[in-house]
């Protein structure tokens, strides 16, 4: 009689091909790539569209004895004094971290107005550019964070505010100081210089 191919036996132990890479691995489960931030539109606060603000260094340190937390209690007597140590170069750059800062503890962009007592802020130069009516209507809407000189006769226009920065970046002579003394008029609640500490302390006394 005919014989009858045996069937091929299937082992229980024997496994299919495992998926391997093309180099011959066993290719790992992908893990998952986290994708870009998501771009966020730009905030009340941090003005547009003038230039673009210098981005600190990664991982820049920050003095946390400097750094604004959110602001007391409105004093209309005298407002709290901040000292943020920083160079003439460097008064934009902590004046402009400051202003973030008290954004995002909750600040009203409204509520802060950035003096410089040096060169103008770029923001400044920019809507300047468009003629001081659209410049100073910003100011008189007081929806958004102001930047300005502090001295001379732009001074004489700005109103108060309850949280004033002053960016020190020029030297602290007498049209600084007397700046200086126009910022602390403005400031409701919170005054926040950033500068050289020794010339500062100069103008203001030890209580800074």
């Amino acid at each position: 009689m005919p014989l009858i191919p045996e069937e091929p036996q299937i082992h229980e132990s024997a496994q299919g091909p495992r998926a391997t890479s093309a180099t011959g691995r066993t290719a790992s489960t992908p893990r998952p790539v986290p994708g870009p931030r998501t771009a966020a539109m730009p905030r009340p606060g941090r003005p547009g569209p003038g230039p673009a603000r210098p981005a600190p260094p990664a991982q820049r340190p920050h003095p946390t004895s400097g750094r604004p937390q959110a602001a007391p209690p409105e004093n209309r007597s005298s407002p709290q004094l901040q000292l943020i140590p920083a160079s003439a170069d460097g008064a934009l750059v902590a004046a402009d971290e400051a202003v973030d800062l008290l954004l995002d503890s909750g600040r009203a962009p409204g509520d802060i107005l950035v003096l410089t007592t040096g060169e103008q802020h770029p923001w400044a130069t920019h809507e300047l550019s468009f003629g001081e009516a659209a410049y100073w209507a910003q100011h008189e809407a007081g929806d958004d964070v102001f930047f300005a000189g502090a001295g001379g006769a732009a001074a004489d226009r700005l109103k108060s505010r309850p949280v004033v920065i002053v960016a020190v970046n020029g030297a602290v002579d007498d049209a600084a100081a007397q700046a200086l003394f126009t910022a602390k008029r403005s400031a409701g609640a919170l005054l926040i210089v950033c500068g050289d500490p020794q010339p500062v302390n100069a103008v203001f006394g030890a209580g800074v």
